[in-house]
């Protein structure tokens, strides 16, 4: 399978005129990062994306800087948030060669911590951004290039990252595998071209999924437009007539679904079902978790292990018994697949989900999908369920005695105490959500965890990137385009003789026509006005947008940099 080069580790040659510069601001919930990237002069192929790489310093390292705390924190001083963010751009200004700062765009977008506050706080802070930055750096950065973007956008940059870098949208001819797509916004076009892969992903606190539907869905009713509001229907190339561009993905984000949140969850529905029980028993030997003697028992966690959890100032005792069948039956009610499905088919929550094609579908799964599997089970990569249930059975049969010694003699470098303590409830929710959450079949053999492509972290703001520098390419497609223009007598030898003849035709037939008229007017006030060529020859959408503008009437300036 061809794939993006991420892996030739060679600092960038910042004395190379012909490099280009991007830099992206990922405003997050705990903290803000810069991302620096760099692409050679575009090769003029109209069905070539630009070949954007991570910028790497003398060392051969990603230029990327982090500070702490989330920008979101700055929502009761919004005047100090480009102070904030100063050290970020001080930071890339120091990679990015001067003399092409004037020609860098900048993108600052925020996620997860700023949808959190009200949308006036949001403005005051991207405000104080688009007025003060410009002022002390020449990256090109006018104010739409300050937002705070939807997890549904975010989704979708993740995807455009993922399947860019394992070169999905190089549409050159190879041998991965091909697919027929119904082209979107038209009815029964179709066209072929590389089967792109879907994308899960799984933090602490929620849970996203992307993929591509190659098949037009139709909604008929306006209840299933929230359902409608899920599929992402966009062009990454610089031109509308770009068929190998054009797609349509399905993204859902569900929060609480993530490893950490749904343990809170889980720990929560244990105790309420032991108070329930307690309440509706006179013996005193319930166990309500009050004490340690009549701690709850809880099968997602090792045979022996004590646990404590704390709710409304009330401490209940938990201990393990490891069953991992028995966890698993525990967690299907937490997922709400009886909820009511306006759009079929629905994974969870009722949340509409099309139908994914087991055989057509590759999915790749990040994050805790590949701790999960490889910090302590050691078999990451290649998802096999059989194979899985079975690590994943044995670990959580292990009593903790024997689990805290290989923790003490640190036979599994990669993992913490925290991913000791519920790699047994993680392994259980990791499948229930593969297969009973998500649909996946129990056979399924697509889905693949991951850390890294070529040993690079691929981050979504790639995928921004990548999407809004799509017209950038435009001038040097226009120039590949007149360099290789023939015209119809270089092409056939004979052409020029023709087209004499044609002309020598013509002009006799007016002299002819002239001659046979008595009268020629010498009035022109007769003469109907019509439009010039430059009207009939200007698209209704041209002419609103602009080749070089986006919907929103941000410029492209690259288009006519390069």
């Amino acid at each position: 399978m061809a794939t993006t080069d991420f892996s030739a580790a060679v600092a960038t040659d910042t004395k190379n005129p012909l490099l280009n510069y991007g830099l992206v601001i990922d405003c997050g919930s705990s903290g803000s990062r810069i991302f620096v990237y760099f692409w050679p002069t575009h090769e003029g192929h109209s069905n070539e994306l630009l070949h954007i790489q991570p910028f790497r310093d003398e060392l051969a390292k990603p230029v990327v800087k982090k500070i702490e705390p989330g920008i979101a924190t700055f929502a009761d001083r919004p005047s100090e948030a480009s102070a904030y963010i100063r050290p970020l751009l001080e930071y890339a200004a120091q990679h990015v060669p001067r003399e092409k700062h004037r020609e860098t765009p900048l993108y600052i977008m925020a996620t997860a911590g700023m949808r959190l506050i009200s949308p006036r706080d949001q403005e005051a802070i991207l405000n104080d951004l688009r007025s003060d930055i410009p002022l002390e750096f020449n990256f090109i950065f006018p104010e739409t290039q300050a937002e705070v973007i939807p997890g549904k956008q975010e989704g979708v940059y993740a995807w455009i990252a993922t399947n860019y870098a394992l070169g999905k949208f190089d549409h050159s001819l190879g041998d991965d595998p091909l697919t027929v797509v119904d082209l979107p916004g038209t009815e029964g076009k179709t066209h072929i071209r590389k089967r792109t892969v879907g994308i899960m992903d799984m933090g602490g606190a929620s849970l996203q999924i992307a993929f591509e539907v190659p098949k037009s869905v139709r909604f008929d009713l306006p209840k299933e437009d929230v359902a409608k509001s899920m599929l992402a229907e966009f062009n990454l190339g610089c031109s509308r007539q770009d068929l190998d561009h054009q797609y349509r993905v399905y993204v859902s984000t569900f929060l609480g679904m993530g490893g950490n949140s749904m343990r809170w969850t889980y720990e929560l529905h244990l105790i309420m079902n032991a108070t329930l029980t307690a309440h509706n028993s006179n013996s005193s030997a319930i166990r309500t978790g009050l004490t340690p003697d009549l701690a709850i028992i809880d099968p997602c966690l090792n045979p022996d292990m004590n646990d404590t959890v704390i709710v409304e100032d009330v401490t209940y005792h938990l201990v393990g018994s490891g069953d991992f069948w028995l966890c698993q039956q525990l967690l299907l009610p937490l997922m709400n697949k009886s909820a009511p499905c306006v759009k079929q088919p629905c994974s969870l929550n009722g949340v509409f989900q099309p139908q994914i094609a087991p055989k057509n579908t590759e999915f790749y799964g990040f994050a805790e999908f590949f701790y999960t599997m490889e910090d302590l089970l050691h078999i990451g990569g290649n998802y096999d369920q059989i194979k899985f249930h079975k690590a994943a059975k044995d670990f959580c049969s292990t009593r903790w005695s024997l689990v805290s010694e290989w923790k003490e003699k640190g036979l599994n470098p990669r993992a913490d105490s925290n991913r000791y303590r519920l790699q047994c409830f993680k392994s259980a929710w990791l499948s229930s959500i593969l297969h009973q959450g998500l649909n996946l079949p129990k056979n399924y053999q697509h889905f693949t965890s991951m850390q890294y492509i070529d040993g690079q972290e691929i981050h979504w703001t790639l995928g921004a990137l990548l999407y809004k520098t799509r017209y950038f390419p435009l001038r040097e497609i226009e120039k590949h385009t007149s360099r290789h223009y023939r015209p119809p007598w270089a092409i056939d030898p004979g052409a020029p003789s023709l087209l004499i003849i044609c002309i020598f035709v013509v002009a006799v037939a007016i002299l002819i026509y002239l001659r046979r008229l008595r009268i020629v007017p010498s009035s022109r006030s007769g003469l109907p006005r019509v439009p010039t060529m430059k009207y009939f020859m200007t698209d209704a959408d041209q002419e609103q947008d602009g080749l070089l503008f986006d919907r929103h009437g941000a410029a492209f300036p690259h288009a006519n940099m390069v």
